[in-house]
């Protein structure tokens, strides 16, 4: 929403973020990133999008980070009868980025399963990187690795290993990073696969 082309690997994560957040949830059936973003920046019919995705409800909304803060707008529709369930505004501090992931995940569960348990609540939270500019270099990556390319894999790999620098404990930055390496040996894009396969076990 801010115009801004190189905010799209932010919203995309965090986006990315919040669906592996609901997904957590045993009572949910949660479509993956690459089925949802099917339907990004697209104007669509939700009751179509629901019977093309076999969903109930549709989450859609948007994101927008400006000025230190970030805001994530966002409603839950019925997609059998396109009713309106819920909708909110989120808005917090850059630095509690995380808090705000949690909070539009736990309202979009309330709104579909109002007596969710505590404990699944406390399920869903998962650790944070210890360094903001680490989890940027996270998101930054992502976008690189759904490439699937040669070049992409190695831009995204080098981004992972940022973030490590930055923040040796980022377990999913690791795991992706072995994920890349991995991938090199799968597509034939290794030079040395076992130094990749080597690295791929070492990540993970």
């Amino acid at each position: 929403m801010s115009g801004d082309p190189e905010q799209e690997y932010f919203a995309d994560g965090i986006v990315e973020d919040i669906i592996t957040a609901l997904s957590r949830f045993k009572s949910l059936f949660v479509i993956a990133r690459n089925s949802s973003f099917t339907f990004k920046s697209r104007a669509v019919d939700i009751k179509e999008v629901g019977r093309r995705l076999g969903v109930r409800y549709v989450l859609e909304g948007s994101v927008r980070k400006a000025s230190g803060k970030v805001r994530i707008a966002g409603q839950l529709i019925d997609a059998v009868t396109g009713a309106h369930l819920w909708a909110d505004r989120f808005e917090r501090d850059l630095t509690d980025i995380f808090a705000l992931q949690d909070e539009v995940t736990i309202a979009v569960v309330s709104a579909i399963e109002p007596k969710m348990l505590q404990t699944e609540i406390a399920m869903a939270t998962r650790r944070r990187p210890e360094n903001l500019t680490a989890y940027d270099f996270y998101l930054r990556a992502m976008p690189q690795f759904y490439l699937t390319t040669r070049e992409g894999l190695a831009e995204a790999i080098r981004l992972f290993h940022r973030a490590l620098e930055l923040d040796p404990g980022f377990a999913r930055a690791a795991s992706m990073a072995g994920v890349c390496h991995n991938a090199n040996v799968l597509f034939g894009y290794a030079n040395d696969p076992q130094f990749d396969r080597k690295e791929a076990v070492r990540l993970v």
